[in-house]
């Protein structure tokens, strides 16, 4: 069997992929990009219809090209969002082969590098592997509701628009951009929904003309200097659903959706949940005034002309699903025959048989260089900083990949005679 060799192996591609592809590149570093699917292949067929990006036009794109068909503040759906790297892979001639998933990787006995077995047969050794899958890899969510329950069970990223669930209520669990959003859609199609609602991050979509992803920025966020301490995996409640709009669960909640905690159990039909509802909103609602306070300060501080923006100060009266919260529910009586699991993923690196690991599984690396020599990871979060599963983010993240695998090879080619 004829093995392939090459100096750098990217499997992914994906924003991380195509990312790392342009800036191997600008290094004339070999590489290969390796795509299970398609470019992008999770914004095509493992997101719902009416997906859009997260931040708007002007922000979520590569330095090198701008969208030439949407004005800057609007937010492209995902497949526009698709067709975007695959321009832009395009653009790079990237070395992108799709349709060709990698299987197993493991460190070469003796001599440096690694050997990789592909979907295709194919047998790439390389000296440095670059996991650029993401972390949206197998989604994840709690089997407490068992398939005898005879209802309909469905996670966010096999969710593609509300005639594909059955007749009947809904409940959806988790509330960040992807569970507010479908509940909102949902609701909007006539469906009765119940929005499980647990700790989450509510910032506001904009505020005095400028959005939220400006306000990062300008307000030291993205980079997390001088922001608290958060826990891990709390929902980020922010989207560009409708031309982008600040999620607040009191609207959604006034506009017929029906409000409870935290999914806890689920015994003889009946489900259970948390009592911290109302200290979740207040949690919300404390981020999003942190955010208009250290807004207001900075334009004060450095003179901008921004106008004033008093309604978004208002907050709505608490809907009796707040003040009266449910703490069980019998399925069956409340009409729900679907549960919308918007729960999130979790990683899957089965094909990765190196020592990049830490005793939970996760990835132990720092900056996308993992423990084990000649690995890395790019487009996970915090990988870096708050930006590095964001697309201009993870842009940046394979500079720096790029950059340390340039110095590496330095190192191995050095010959004292």
């Amino acid at each position: 069997m004829s093995v392939e060799t090459i100096n750098t192996l990217v499997v992914g591609g994906g924003q991380a992929g195509v990312a790392m592809s342009e800036n191997l590149s600008a290094l004339s570093i070999p590489h290969i990009v390796l795509e299970r699917g398609r470019i992008a292949e999770r914004w095509r067929s493992e997101r719902w219809d009416s997906l859009v990006a997260n931040g708007p036009a002007w922000h979520d794109r590569f330095p090198s090209l701008k969208f030439d068909d949407v004005t800057p503040d609007t937010f492209p759906p995902k497949e526009r969002m698709a067709k975007y790297f695959e321009d832009y892979a395009t653009l790079l001639k990237a070395p992108i082969r799709t349709g060709v998933a990698v299987t197993h990787v493991k460190r070469n006995e003796g001599r440096p590098g690694f050997t990789v077995t592909t979907s295709d047969g194919g047998v790439i050794e390389a000296m440095n592997v670059i996991a650029a899958t993401g972390p949206f890899q197998t989604p994840s969510y709690p089997r407490i509701v068992p398939e005898s329950a005879g209802i309909q069970q469905l996670h966010s990223s096999a969710y593609k628009n509300p005639s594909q669930l059955a007749d009947g209520a809904v409940l959806v669990v988790g509330a960040g951009a992807s569970g507010s959003q479908i509940a909102d859609e949902l609701n909007k199609a006539g469906k009765k929904v119940y929005l499980s609602v647990g700790e989450h991050y509510r910032p506001p979509r904009s505020y005095r003309q400028r959005d939220y992803c400006w306000w990062l920025a300008a307000l030291g966020k993205w980079d997390e200097v001088k922001v608290k301490p958060k826990k891990e995996h709390v929902a980020f409640a922010v989207s560009g659903y409708e031309g982008g709009k600040t999620i607040d669960f009191r609207k959604l909640a006034h506009s017929g959706i029906t409000l409870v905690g935290i999914t806890r159990a689920y015994v003889g039909g009946v489900m259970t949940f948390d009592e911290g509802l109302g200290k979740n909103i207040a949690q919300g609602d404390a981020d999003y005034f942190d955010v208009l306070r250290e807004a207001d300060e900075y334009i004060i501080r450095n003179g901008l002309d921004l106008p004033p923006e008093p309604d978004a100060w208002v907050i709505p009266a608490d809907p009796d699903s707040l003040t009266h919260p449910i703490l069980s529910l019998d399925l069956a009586k409340a009409g729900i025959t679907t549960i919308l699991w918007a729960t999130g993923f979790k990683y899957d690196f089965n094909w990765l048989d190196v020592a990049a690991f830490d005793d939970k599984g996760d990835p132990l690396q720092k900056r996308g260089i993992s423990a084990e020599k000649g690995i890395y990871f790019l487009g996970l979060p915090n990988l870096t900083n708050r930006s590095s599963s964001f697309i201009w983010g993870v842009w940046h993240d394979a500079k720096y990949i790029a950059d340390h695998i340039w110095v590496q090879q330095d190192y191995l080619a050095y010959d004292k005679a």
